[in-house]
C-alpha cells in the first residue's frame, strides 16, 4: 500500500501543528470531511456538522459565539495569605477547620511549633472557589477568637485561555488518533503498520500530558489555596521581663568570681613553683658574691670622703713666727 506513506506523512504534519496550536477552539474536522471558514467540519453543503461544535444551538451563525458560550463560568486561580493573632492557638485551629470543612474545603497542609512556650501555625486550606469570600470572613473572625488581622494578601489569575487552549489542543489529538487508526486498520505492510503505530504511541503521550495539566487547571480553579498563620500577641511586659534572669546572672557573676580566684590562685602556684626559687638562687649568689668581695678586699672607698687639701704657703709662716 504505498499510497498510505503520503497519509502518514501528511498526519506527521498535523501532529506538528496540532502540538503548536494556540488558543484556538476549534476542532479540526475528519479525513475527507471539508471544513468551513471557521475550522468546524462540514457535511459538505458548507453547513456545521453536529459533531463539530459542542453545544452549538440550531440557528446560531456564529460558530465563534457558539464556542464560547459553552463555558460556564470564567477560570480563575485564587490564592492568598493571612496572618492572624489569636487568643488560643489550640482553639483558633479547631474552629478554622471545623468552619472550613463546613464550606466544603479541607486542610492540604500544616506546620505548628511551640517555641519559648509561644505556640504557632502554618495552616494551608483548600477552599472551593465561590466560597472563598466567606472563608476569609470566617478567618477574620473565628468566633471571637482572632484579636488581630497582622496581614492579608489574595492574588487571582484568569486562566480561561489556557483552558481552552489545552481543551482545543486534546480535540486535535483525538482526531488525529481516530484518523490513525483509521489507517492503521487498512495498512498491509509491516513498515507502515510500526510507522503508524510510533505516530500513535507520540500522539496518545501528548493527550496524556495536556490531561494532566487540564485537570491541574481545573482544579487549582475550583479550589482555591489559602495559607492561614496563626500566632498570639506579644505582650511588651514578656518581653521586657524576657531579657531579664536573676538566676543567668547570678550564675554569671559567680563564674566571673570563680575565673578570678582561680587567676590568682594559678599565680601564686607560679610563683612558688617557678619564681620563688629562681629569686632564691639569684639571691644566694648575690650573697656569695658579696663575701668573697669583702675578703678580697675589693672594698670601694667611700664616695662622701676627701683626702684634706695642701696647706698654703703663707699659712706655714704664720704659724712658725
Amino acid at each position: 500500500m504505498r499510497a498510505i506513506r503520503p497519509f502518514i506523512a501528511v498526519f506527521a504534519i498535523v501532529l506538528a501543528l496540532s502540538a503548536c496550536a494556540g488558543g484556538g477552539a476549534a476542532q479540526l474536522a475528519p479525513v475527507g470531511q471539508p471544513a468551513d471558514e471557521f475550522g468546524y467540519s462540514t457535511d459538505g453543503s458548507g453547513q456545521p456538522a453536529a459533531s463539530a461544535a459542542p453545544g452549538a444551538a440550531q440557528g446560531e451563525n456564529d460558530p465563534g459565539s457558539n464556542a464560547i458560550g459553552a463555558r460556564d463560568d470564567a477560570k480563575i486561580i485564587r490564592t492568598g495569605t493571612i496572618e492572624l493573632e489569636v487568643k488560643d492557638v489550640p482553639t483558633a485551629l479547631r474552629t478554622a477547620r471545623d468552619a472550613i470543612v463546613g464550606l466544603g474545603g479541607y486542610v492540604g497542609a500544616s506546620n505548628t511549633s511551640n517555641f519559648d512556650d509561644r505556640p504557632s501555625a502554618q495552616i494551608t486550606y483548600r477552599i472551593p472557589a465561590d466560597r472563598w469570600e466567606d472563608a476569609l470572613d470566617i478567618l477574620r473572625t473565628l468566633n471571637g477568637q482572632t484579636s488581630k488581622v497582622v496581614t492579608e494578601q489574595t492574588e487571582a489569575v484568569d486562566v480561561t485561555g489556557q483552558v481552552i487552549d489545552v481543551e482545543a489542543r486534546i480535540r486535535n489529538l483525538r482526531a488525529s488518533e481516530t484518523a490513525l487508526q483509521g489507517i492503521a486498520a487498512k495498512a498491509t505492510r509491516i513498515s507502515d503498520v510500526l510507522e503508524v503505530e510510533m505516530r500513535l504511541t507520540d500522539v496518545r503521550g501528548q493527550i496524556e500530558q495536556l490531561t494532566a495539566q487540564l485537570e491541574d487547571l481545573n482544579d487549582r480553579a475550583g479550589y482555591a489555596t489559602l495559607t492561614a498563620y496563626f500566632g498570639t500577641p506579644v505582650l511588651a511586659v514578656e518581653t521586657a521581663s524576657k531579657d531579664w534572669q536573676p538566676a543567668t546572672t547570678v550564675d554569671e557573676a559567680a563564674a566571673s568570681l570563680i575565673s578570678i580566684l582561680q587567676g590568682v590562685a594559678s599565680a601564686g602556684i607560679w610563683f612558688l613553683i617557678v619564681w620563688l626559687p629562681i629569686l632564691l638562687v639569684l639571691g644566694l649568689i648575690t650573697a656569695v658574691g658579696v663575701w668573697l668581695g669583702r675578703r678580697l678586699g675589693l672594698r670601694r672607698p667611700r664616695s662622701g670622703t676627701l683626702p684634706p687639701p695642701p696647706p698654703l704657703p703663707g699659712e706655714s709662716a704664720a704659724t712658725g713666727g
